[in-house]
């Protein structure tokens, strides 16, 4: 009887050392017959170096016939598409109520002017004053444009190249704001498509440049129209980010009473304080462990796939290299995820749903960061079916809410923290008290440490419920 016989295939994008570590866990096991594939997907880092390098060891466990290196040559970012015909999709569904609040605003704005009394909670700054003052940060905006081009490779044609970026920012930037806004809004900033929506910006963003310079004339001057698309493209990404913070706060507000034109000056504060404070710790970050794809990236580098995406998608545009039929083909299946959403929750009258960002999120996002959505999705489900017995149903279920939002507001500050030891000293492992053979300890330790953790916080939450 024929042996069975398996073959493995791992791909990379980016990750070399963590490719390499799974690698290494499998090749001891491989049997005779037994074969395993390592893909680079078009990495543009030093994944390739560090996999051939890589291989010689490897080699040494398994028979170096059945270790093959494969290189893929481009990542043609396959859930771009779906997740570009779901910003859209997301966006047609709530055009009526964004338009419908802009005609609010304007009607509040006529009863100010007219002597008339508005409810608290619609008091907000001015809709003319708003719009002005969106006009006028363009010019900030166009002078980081300039800045950003001045010596460069595209800098002979810098006017064209502002005046459309300034027009681009200022057309996407309300929309984005809009949209992410709306269903930060409505459902929490952690839900809010800007994944989605940002790969979108940045193919238009792209689109647009290549329009008005071309795909550039050289190397240099291609690398810099990059750089400048990824600029653009970022400053959007900002209004994005921001309009999510302050909507959701807005509609906190609006629940307790507040008056929003105070909200709304506070807010504008915190987006100083914001753009002073980000900038020093993304340098921390960068300096401690360093960004995945980024160059001088470690083994324990953050991993950032949006950001490397997002970056190809920029790259294969604007350098004319792009693969729009795999982008095509991903914005078939996106619809096609559409049709089967809207007729889930029309069949199971809402109970059911397949969300499509949620679908492209996972065609790009490594499982290692999703993997904890489900598992957070099956306890909040028991959690909610808990918190409906209890004597109030709502306020059980606002404090596990409050109770996971610590949880995530403590590792991230805890990051930052670790992030300024390892700055300051120096070492990758500033806190380690023990040595290497610990290494398997410390995990389990750490997993029930965790686990108790949690069920100790449920035991403290329940009894206040």
């Amino acid at each position: 009887m024929r042996a069975r016989s398996a073959r493995v295939i791992l791909v990379n994008w980016k990750n070399a050392p963590l490719t390499l570590r799974a690698a290494h866990s499998i090749a001891p096991q491989m049997g005779e017959g037994d074969h395993l594939v390592i893909v680079d997907n078009g990495s543009d880092d030093d994944s390739l170096t560090v996999l051939r390098e890589g291989l010689g060891e490897l080699r040494g466990a398994a028979d170096p016939a059945r270790v093959t290196l494969v290189n893929a040559g481009t990542n043609d970012g396959f859930g771009a598409g779906v997740m570009a015909v779901a910003a859209i999709w997301t966006l047609v569904k709530i055009i009526s109520p964004i338009i419908k609040g802009i005609r609010d605003a304007m009607r509040s704005s006529r009863t100010r002017h007219a002597g008339g009394e508005l409810d608290q909670t619609e008091r907000d700054i001015p809709i003319t004053i708003v719009a002005l003052v969106i006009v006028l940060s363009m010019i900030p905006v166009g002078g980081l444009l300039w800045i950003f081009t001045h010596g460069t490779e595209i800098a002979h044609n810098t006017a064209m190249l502002i005046a459309v970026s300034v027009i681009f920012t200022l057309l996407a930037g309300l929309l984005v704001a809009a949209v992410c806004g709306y269903m930060a809004g409505l459902i929490g900033s952690s839900n809010s498509p800007v994944s989605g929506v940002g790969i979108l910006v940045v193919v238009l963003t792209a689109l647009a440049i290549v329009a008005v310079h071309g795909h550039g004339s050289s190397g240099a001057e291609t690398t810099a129209l990059i750089a400048y698309t990824l600029f653009t493209a970022a400053i959007v990404f900002c209004i994005a980010t921001i309009s999510n913070d302050n909507l959701q706060d807005l509609k906190t507000g609006q629940l307790v009473g507040a008056t929003p034109w105070k909200q709304q000056v506070a807010l504008v504060i915190g987006v100083v304080f914001g753009a002073l404070i980000i900038p020093p710790v993304l340098n921390l970050m960068q300096n401690a462990f360093g960004f995945q794809g980024a160059p001088g990236a470690g083994q324990d580098a953050l991993a950032a796939p949006q950001a490397s995406l997002i970056s190809s998608l920029a790259q294969g545009v604007v350098g004319g290299t792009q693969d729009w039929s795999l982008l095509g083909l991903g914005a078939i299946i996106g619809v096609g995820i559409i049709i089967v959403d809207e007729l889930l929750k029309l069949s199971s009258k809402g109970r059911f749903a397949l969300p499509p960002l949620a679908v492209g999120m996972g065609m790009y996002l490594p499982a290692s960061l999703t993997i904890m959505i489900p598992v957070g999705g099956v306890i909040g489900f028991f959690y909610d079916r808990w918190s409906a017995k209890r004597k109030d149903p709502e306020r059980a279920r606002r404090m596990g809410t409050l109770l996971a939002t610590g949880l995530i507001v403590g590792e991230s500050l805890f990051g930052v923290i670790y992030a300024g030891i390892v700055g300051a000293t120096g070492s990758e492992e500033p806190l380690a008290v023990l040595g290497d053979s610990f290494a398997t300890p410390a995990t389990i330790i750490g997993a029930l440490f965790f686990f108790g953790s949690i069920f100790a916080l449920y035991r403290w939450t329940s009894g206040m419920v």
